[in-house]
C-alpha cells in the first residue's frame, strides 16, 4: 500500500459550458473558459511552480513562482491568475523565468530555518519540493536578518502546532479561513518584515475564533501548521480512503497510517459530500478507536448487580442465545426484540432487522431514527411518496433565498455549513426559523434577512402562516402546482390556509414571532428565485413533528421549488447513518426499501429468499418496548451501537423498562450508560476497523474501509453473524459487499449498488437501478415518486406540555460543534477542552429575575424530574426559553424531558419541556452517585 496522492490543479475547475483552445509549451490543449493558466498546464502534466495557490480556494498572485511567458504580451504574469484566452501560446519554463523563479526562492530560503532534516514537514513540504523543482542551490542574501526565526510556537490548540518561524506569509492558512471555512479566524497582522499570520487579535490559536476545522493546516505548504501526530509519529506510509462515522454529511477522509497506527485523517478532496473539507470532529477526533476505555473482551452477568465477569466469545454469544431462546420458550416469540444502529455500516444495521424478523421470528426492530427524523420519513412519504431529502449538497450553490428551519449547521453539520455560508457570501438570501440566535443567524459576511424566534412547540403555525401569505398574495406558482401536484388537494389545502385564522396576525400571539417578519419571510421565499428549504432536529422532535414535515413540503410544492437545482426539502440527518438505518428495515413496520411488512407480494419475496417465515403484523417500537418491559411482557433486547438510557427521553422510563428486563445484549465500544442495565456486554468495532458503507443525509451511499484489524477481534456485522448461527438461523457472508449484493436484490431503490460500482464511481446517491444507473443526485425532476404532490392539510394543535406557574420556562436542547450526540466518542478525545460541560442558557432577564449570574450551579427541574449544571447567561435565547445540550452523562438532560411524542411516528418531544430553574449548591445526589458509577465503569475497563 501507498499514500493516496490527489492532484492540486492549482486554482479551482472553471464550471463555464464554453471551450477555449491555446498552446502551452509547444502542446495544444482545451480547457473550460475561465480555466487558468497553471490549471490548463496541470490537466496536461505540466506543474508550474506555486507556493500560494491551491485548488481549493480563489487564485491569489502572492508567491511570484508561477510565472510564465505569453508569446506577443511583455512581463511574466502569474499563471495562477491570468485566465487561458484562444489562440494564445504559453511558455512555462525559459531561462528567463528559471532565473526570475529561483531569486524569488532564494528570498523565501533566507527567512526561513535550514532545519529541513528534523522538520516533522521533511518529504511532505511544498517549500522543499519547490527549492527543489527550481534548481536552488544557494543562497546569495544569507540566512540571517529581520526575520521571525526567534518566535515561539503556539502550542495552545491540542491537536496541531503553529510554528511562526516556518511560516511564509502566504496566506493560504488565512484564505482557507475565510473561502473554506467562513470562520475569518485569520488575518495577515504587520507589514514587511513583520508580516504574521494571526488568529484573532494576536491571540493563542484555542482562544480565538478558530473552530478547528484543519483547513488552515490542509492549505499550509510548509511545517508552520502541523498536526501533532505528525510530529510525534512521523510522516505516513501509506493511505485508505474512508468515510467519516460522526454527523450525517458524510465526509471522505484518506487515513492516513503508519502501518495500524493512524497518523492523521485528511479530507479527501474528491469526495462528493464534502468536497475536501471537514471539521473539528472528522479531521481530528479519531482518538476514541484507541482509547483506553474501550471494552476488548466480551463479559457476561446474571443480574446488573453483579460484576462483570469477562468470557470468550464462544461463551457470550452462546449465552446471549440461550437466554433468548428461554425468554421465548417461557413468554413467546414477541417477547425479545432489537434496535438498530445509525453509527453501525447499512451492511451490519441490514443483518441486524434481518436477525430479528427471521431469527427471532417477529418484527419487534427499531433504530435511533425513531428519536430524530422518523417523522421526515413519515411527512415526506405521505407528500412527495419518498422518505429522504431531495437534492445532493452541490444544489446548494445554486440557491438563491435559503431557509432554514430547526437546524443549526454551523455545529451539527458544520461542513455543509461552511458550504451554506459560502453561498450566503456570494449573495444568497437567508431565512432562519429558530427559537435560538444560532450562529448562522449572524457570522462573518452573513446575515440574515429575517429570524422568526418562534416559540418552541410553534412550528406548524409558522410555516401555516407563511403559507397563508403565500396564498392570498397569489404568490403560489399555478401552473407547477397544476402540473405536478393533486389539484383538487391544493384547493382544499389553499382554502384551509386562507382562513383568517391562519394569518400572521392571528399566530402572533402563540408564536410569539411578530406578523410582519412572516410577511416579509413568505414574500422573499415565495419571490427570491431559488428557495431551498433546510430544516433538522427542531422540526422533527416535537408532538406535531410530522405535521411541519408536511407543512413545509406544502411550502415547497406551492412556490414550485421541487424537482431542480437550488431547491428542495432538505432534513439535516444527524448520525452518520441515520439515513441508511432507515433504508436497511430498521422500523418496525417496514422491510427495506421502506416497503410496509403486511403487503403479502413483498414478503413472500424476502421469505423466499431468506428461507423463513415472517410476521406480517408490525413488531414494537422503542417507547413500546420499554412499556411492555415494565408490564412484563418484553423481557430481552440486542442494542447494537446505541445509548438509549441517554439518548432516549424520560430517563427514568427508559431504566426502568431496561431494568425489568431479563437479557439486555449491548455491542458498543465502551460501556455506556446503557450498558449499566446489560447482562452481556460484546465489544464492538470502530469505523476503522470494518468494510461496509454508509448513506449520508443527501442518500450518498459511500465506502466505509478497514485501516486496521478489529481490537477485539470481530468487526460487528461478524458478531450478528455469530448470534445468528446461534439463534439457529445462520446467515453465511463472507465479506460485507456479498450482503451488499442481497441488499441490492430485494430493494429497488439500491438495485444498481454494488461494492464494484462505488470503488469505480466512488459514491452514489440511491435510487439506482435501471432507470438511474448512475444514481439520482436530484429526486422529483419530472414528477413525484408518488405521481402527483399531495397537499396535506396541517392543522395546528399546541403541545400538552404547558408552561405553568411551577414551570413557567420552556426548556429546548441541540448539539455544539465539538461534540457529537451522546459524547461517547468525542469525551475521549481533546474535544473536551472545548466543551467539558453541558451548560443551561438563560436570557439575563430570566437570570436576573431568580438571582442567577454567569456559571452559577443552577437546578433545572421538570415534572419528569431534575438535574444540575452551570449557568451560561445570553441573548441567544428569548425570554421564557432556556437552552442546553445533551452530551454529557453526568448532565443526563433527559431525566428532564418527557414523554409527548409525535402523533404520527412517536419521535419524541424533546425541544418543549416546561420547567423552573432555580440556584443551586452544585450537582445533586444522583449525579454525584453517577460520578461514583462512572469511575468505577472507567476503572473496569482500565484494567
Amino acid at each position: 500500500m501507498s499514500l493516496v496522492h490527489e492532484i492540486d490543479y492549482g486554482t479551482p475547475l472553471s464550471k463555464s459550458e464554453k471551450m477555449v483552445t491555446l498552446t502551452i509549451d509547444g502542446q495544444e490543449i482545451t480547457v473550460p473558459e475561465g480555466t487558468s493558466i497553471m490549471r490548463a498546464a496541470m490537466e496536461m502534466g505540466t506543474q508550474i511552480p506555486k507556493l500560494c495557490a491551491t485548488d481549493m480556494m480563489d487564485a491569489w498572485g502572492s508567491c511570484r513562482m508561477c510565472l510564465v511567458e505569453i508569446e506577443g504580451r511583455n512581463g511574466t504574469p502569474a499563471s495562477c491568475t491570468t485566465p487561458v484566452a484562444p489562440g494564445i501560446k504559453v511558455k512555462t519554463q525559459t531561462s528567463r523565468l528559471a532565473e526570475i523563479r529561483k531569486g524569488v526562492m532564494e528570498l523565501y530560503i533566507s527567512d526561513h530555518p535550514l532545519d529541513c532534516l528534523t522538520c516533522a514537514a521533511n518529504g511532505d513540504c511544498e517549500l522543499q519540493d519547490m527549492a527543489g523543482a527550481v534548481g536552488l542551490r544557494e543562497v546569495r542574501y544569507g540566512y540571517e536578518g529581520d526575520n521571525h526565526l526567534g518566535l515561539d510556537k503556539d502550542t495552545s490548540n491540542p491537536y496541531f502546532t503553529f510554528d511562526t518561524s516556518k511560516c511564509i506569509v502566504c496566506s493560504r492558512c488565512v484564505r482557507a479561513c475565510e473561502e473554506v471555512q467562513g470562520t475569518f479566524a485569520l488575518t495577515i497582522s504587520g507589514r514587511g518584515f513583520e508580516s504574521r499570520v494571526s488568529p484573532g487579535m494576536d491571540e493563542a490559536f484555542f482562544d480565538s475564533e478558530c473552530v478547528s476545522c484543519g483547513a488552515c493546516v490542509q492549505a499550509c505548504p510548509t511545517a508552520t501548521l502541523t498536526e501533532n501526530k505528525v510530529i510525534e509519529i512521523g510522516q505516513p506510509e501509506h493511505s485508505v480512503v474512508t468515510t467519516c462515522a460522526y454527523c450525517g454529511v458524510g465526509c471522505a477522509f484518506k487515513a492516513e497510517m503508519r502501518g495500524e497506527e493512524v497518523v492523521r485523517m485528511v479530507p479527501y478532496k474528491d469526495g462528493k459530500a464534502n468536497r475536501g473539507h471537514s471539521c473539528v470532529k472528522g479531521r481530528f477526533a479519531w482518538g476514541y478507536a484507541t482509547h483506553k476505555e474501550r471494552i476488548l473482551k466480551p463479559m457476561i452477568r446474571s443480574k446488573i448487580t453483579d460484576p462483570w465477569k469477562e468470557v470468550s466469545w464462544e461463551e457470550a454469544i452462546a449465552y446471549t442465545a440461550s437466554e433468548f431462546k428461554r425468554i421465548q420458550a417461557k413468554h413467546g416469540k414477541a417477547s425479545i426484540g432489537g434496535i438498530t444502529s445509525s453509527r453501525c455500516t447499512n451492511e451490519e444495521t441490514y443483518l441486524v432487522q434481518k436477525l430479528i424478523r427471521g431469527g427471532f421470528g417477529n418484527n419487534n426492530v427499531d433504530t435511533c431514527a425513531r428519536v430524530c427524523h422518523s417523522p421526515t420519513g413519515y411527512g415526506l412519504g405521505q407528500t412527495f411518496g419518498t422518505s429522504a431529502g431531495t437534492q445532493d449538497f452541490d444544489s446548494v450553490e445554486d440557491s438563491d433565498v435559503i431557509v432554514v428551519i430547526g437546524a443549526n449547521p454551523t455545529d451539527g453539520h458544520p461542513v455543509f455549513g461552511s458550504r451554506m455560508k459560502k453561498r450566503l457570501r456570494e449573495g444568497a438570501r437567508l431565512i432562519v426559523i429558530d427559537p435560538r440566535k444560532t450562529d448562522i443567524v449572524r457570522t462573518p459576511h452573513v446575515e440574515a434577512d429575517y429570524h422568526l424566534p418562534l416559540l418552541p412547540g410553534t412550528n406548524v403555525a409558522v410555516v401555516t402562516a407563511l403559507a397563508h401569505v403565500i396564498v392570498t398574495e397569489g404568490l403560489v406558482a399555478e401552473d407547477y402546482v397544476r402540473e405536478r401536484c393533486d389539484w383538487d388537494e391544493f384547493q382544499n389545502w389553499a382554502a384551509f390556509v386562507a382562513d383568517p385564522r391562519h394569518s400572521p396576525e392571528a399566530v402572533e400571539q402563540y408564536t410569539g414571532v411578530p406578523a410582519e417578519l412572516v410577511r416579509g419571510a413568505a414574500r422573499l421565499y415565495a419571490t427570491g428565485g431559488n428557495g431551498a428549504i433546510y430544516y433538522g432536529l427542531g422540526v422533527t422532535e416535537h408532538s406535531q413533528g410530522s405535521t411541519t414535515v408536511m407543512a413545509i413540503a406544502n411550502l415547497a410544492m406551492a412556490t414550485g421549488n421541487i424537482g431542480r437545482r437550488g431547491v428542495g426539502v432538505n432534513p439535516l440527518r444527524g448520525q452518520n447513518n441515520v439515513q441508511g438505518s432507515c433504508d436497511m428495515g430498521s422500523f418496525p413496520h417496514e422491510l427495506p426499501g421502506y416497503r410496509h411488512i403486511a403487503g403479502d407480494e413483498v414478503r413472500h419475496m424476502f421469505e423466499e429468499f431468506w428461507g423463513v417465515h415472517l410476521d406480517k403484523e408490525p413488531g414494537l417500537r422503542i417507547p413500546n418496548m420499554l412499556d411492555a418491559a415494565v408490564e412484563g411482557s418484553f423481557l430481552g433486547l440486542y442494542v447494537q451501537g446505541e445509548d438509549i438510557v441517554q439518548s432516549d427521553p424520560d430517563t427514568k422510563h427508559v431504566t426502568a423498562g431496561l431494568a425489568a428486563m431479563e437479557c439486555v445484549v449491548v455491542q458498543d465500544l465502551f460501556l455506556n450508560e446503557t450498558a449499566n442495565y446489560a447482562h452481556v456486554f460484546l465489544p464492538g468495532s470502530s469505523f476503522l476497523e470494518k468494510d461496509g458503507t454508509f448513506t449520508n443525509a443527501e442518500r450518498r451511499i459511500q465506502r466505509v474501509r478497514k485501516v486496521m484489524a478489529p481490537k477485539a477481534g470481530y468487526a460487528d456485522w461478524e458478531i450478528t453473524l455469530l448470534i445468528a448461527e446461534a439463534m439457529e438461523f445462520p446467515m453465511p457472508y463472507e465479506h460485507p459487499s456479498q450482503i451488499m449484493d442481497e441488499i441490492a436484490r430485494l430493494t429497488p431503490s439500491f438495485a444498481g449498488v454494488s461494492y464494484e460500482k462505488l470503488e469505480r464511481d466512488g459514491s452514489v446517491q440511491w435510487p439506482c437501478n435501471d432507470k438511474a444507473p448512475e444514481g439520482t443526485p436530484i429526486m422529483h425532476i419530472d414528477h413525484f415518486v408518488r405521481g402527483k404532490g399531495r397537499f396535506m392539510v396541517t392543522e395546528y394543535i399546541p403541545t400538552d406540555e404547558r408552561t405553568g406557574a411551577r414551570f413557567p420556562l420552556l426548556l429546548t436542547t441541540g448539539r455544539i460543534l465539538s461534540q457529537y450526540n451522546v459524547g461517547a466518542q468525542t469525551r475521549r478525545t481533546e474535544n473536551s477542552m472545548w466543551h467539558e460541560e453541558d451548560r443551561l442558557e438563560i436570557h439575563p432577564h430570566d437570570a436576573e429575575q431568580r438571582g442567577i449570574r454567569e456559571h452559577d450551579w443552577v437546578r433545572l427541574e421538570s415534572r419528569s424530574g431534575s438535574t444540575s449544571l452551570r449557568a451560561t447567561i445570553t441573548d441567544r435565547v428569548a425570554p421564557g426559553v432556556v437552552y442546553t445540550t445533551f452530551h454529557h452523562p453526568s448532565t443526563q438532560a433527559n431525566v428532564i424531558t418527557t414523554d409527548f411524542s409525535d402523533w404520527a411516528t412517536n419521535c419524541p418531544e424533546y425541544k418543549v419541556t416546561a420547567v423552573q430553574v432555580m440556584p443551586s449548591n452544585g450537582p445533586s445526589q444522583w449525579q454525584e452517585e453517577y460520578e461514583a458509577m462512572a469511575k468505577n465503569s472507567r476503572r473496569i475497563a482500565a484494567e
